[in-house]
């Protein structure tokens, strides 16, 4: 391996030790804490808007956030192991086909949107945490679907579709009980 990548590799997991980064890709709406030095005073600024795209070159990679601010689109690309950076939180999940999002700087209001990526990881592990809890109501909550079930057969039962030839469905009712009249 080159010497210049052995240092670069070594420098990248002080940097992820300090400063861990979270999971993220294209289309995740990310709150980005960064942090701003004017004269004297430091303070914390908060970026959040859609990550458009990252670009993963080792301890060089960055990573592109684009927002609406007062009907204005602004985007900042930001260093992914930079010292500025105090902090990246993923909002949420955006699911798309597309590793840059560059389209997106042509699109306003509800044409810009990204539809939100289901957590099935999270839900799963929810699942599992009630399914404990749901063995000892299992019983009680079977009987309580077998009955629905019995009613919509009994249903079917009842009414009948013939098609004739013409094409369109008639309905005929097997008499049933007095009650549906």
């Amino acid at each position: 391996m080159n010497t210049i990548k052995e240092i670069e590799n070594e420098q990248l997991e002080k940097l992820i030790q300090n400063n861990p980064v979270p999971d993220f890709a294209a289309g995740d709406t990310l709150k980005v804490n960064v942090k701003v030095v004017e004269g004297t005073r430091e303070r914390v600024q908060a970026f959040e808007g859609v990550c458009l795209g990252r670009k993963n070159a080792g301890i060089n990679s960055s990573f592109t956030v684009r927002k609406l601010s007062y009907g204005e689109g602004v985007e900042r690309v930001f260093p992914l192991y930079s010292t500025s950076i105090e902090s990246i939180e993923v909002v949420r999940r955006g699911d798309v086909r597309r590793a840059k999002l560059y389209y997106l700087r042509g699109r306003t209001g509800k044409r810009a949107r990204i539809a939100e990526k289901t957590d099935w990881d999270r839900a799963k592990k929810k699942d599992e945490g009630e399914a404990t809890e749901a063995t000892e109501a299992a019983p009680e909550a079977e009987a309580k679907t077998e009955e629905p079930k019995k009613a919509k057969k009994k249903a079917k039962k009842k009414a009948k579709v013939e098609v004739p030839e013409t094409g369109e469905a008639v309905i005929k009712d097997n008499g049933g009980d007095k009650d549906d009249k």
